[in-house]
């Protein structure tokens, strides 16, 4: 099984060496590569079953290093990145030459962050190279929010993982770039459009649903459970199906008469970030659990309630 430490030093030396290291970050857990070492991307594809179409994230440890890899072309991406980097806040920029084309999926857009993680930072800094680093996950499940997630699914595909404990997001990046001089959001996501909109005034929401992405994490059919999942109100959907056959997840104070079924409150208090930080691990108990089936609600859509409600219709999708 593969080893889970938090020495940066052993990290960095096998990135170097075009190996495969999960990464801790404030949202989800990544499964990173050298972005200059194209048979190195090639592997996180492989490890992960990832189609070659859907473009990757590279993380950097400052603007300074990102605009070595990127131009920002637009002085609002710029003000972006000054204000909520280090976050959850991925940028789609004019990328330079020395990015390869795997990592944007032939694009001349790349996805550059700056996580909010003081482990990986560390790591960035010593292998001084960007990170081509999506989701540590088999491509389309569950994304993973703790170590013991990617060592139970990718830890005979993989080299180390770098243990940063619990993520304290839980939900993915929100991706954001130019269209036709209007700011727009590619991928709902950690940091609400609400935060967005303070700093640059209205944004437009293009969020893809098909086979052909601009961005991460666009794709129909993703962030999903193996079971069946539907949505719908909890009470109505527990009507027409055996309680004792369903798992739930639900939000806020209501307490559900269902016998037999197991219940995954993402937040009593109807907080939504604790919403958030519960989401996948609660989507991945109710995966394991005995029952035949999940349920669950949308949130209020505003807020994370945005990010939370667009993972759980995609992970509807069949």
């Amino acid at each position: 099984m593969v080893e889970i430490g938090i020495n940066t030093d052993t990290a960095a030396q096998i990135l170097l060496n075009g190996g495969l290291v999960a990464i801790p970050t404030e949202t989800v857990y990544g499964l990173a590569a050298n972005a200059l070492n194209e048979k190195a991307v090639l592997s996180v594809f492989e490890a992960k079953q990832r189609p070659f179409f859907d473009p990757l994230i590279i993380h950097v440890f400052s603007i300074e290093k990102a605009m070595e890899y990127a131009e920002f072309n637009d002085e609002r991406l710029e003000k972006l990145a000054k204000t909520y980097w280090p976050g959850p806040l991925t940028l789609l920029l004019t990328k330079k030459k020395n990015i390869p084309g795997i990592v944007t999926s032939g694009l001349e857009r790349v996805a550059v962050r700056v996580p909010d993680h003081s482990l990986t930072l560390d790591l960035l800094k010593k292998v001084d190279v960007p990170l081509a680093a999506p989701s540590a996950n088999p491509f389309g499940y569950v994304s993973p929010t703790e170590p013991k997630h990617v060592q139970k699914q990718l830890g005979d595909k993989i080299h180390y993982i770098l243990d940063g404990g619990n993520c304290k997001v839980g939900l993915e990046s929100t991706i954001v770039g130019i269209e036709d001089g209007c700011v727009c959001v590619y991928r709902l996501g950690g940091l609400p459009i609400e935060e967005l909109e303070k700093t640059l005034g209205e944004v437009k929401l293009l969020i893809n649903n098909s086979s052909d992405p601009k961005a991460p994490g666009q794709l129909k059919n993703h962030y999903a459970p193996q079971k069946k999942i539907v949505i719908g109100t909890i009470a109505g959907l527990l009507k027409l199906n055996d309680p004792a056959k369903t798992a739930i997840i639900c939000y806020g104070s209501e307490d559900f008469k269902a016998p037999g079924a197991t219940v995954f409150n993402l937040s009593p208090n109807s907080d939504l970030k604790e919403a958030a930080l519960n989401l996948f691990r609660f989507l991945r108990l109710a995966d394991e659990s005995e029952h035949e089936m999940i349920i669950c609600e949308l949130l209020p859509d505003k807020g994370l309630g945005r990010a939370i409600n667009d993972r759980l219709k995609r992970a509807a999708v069949t």
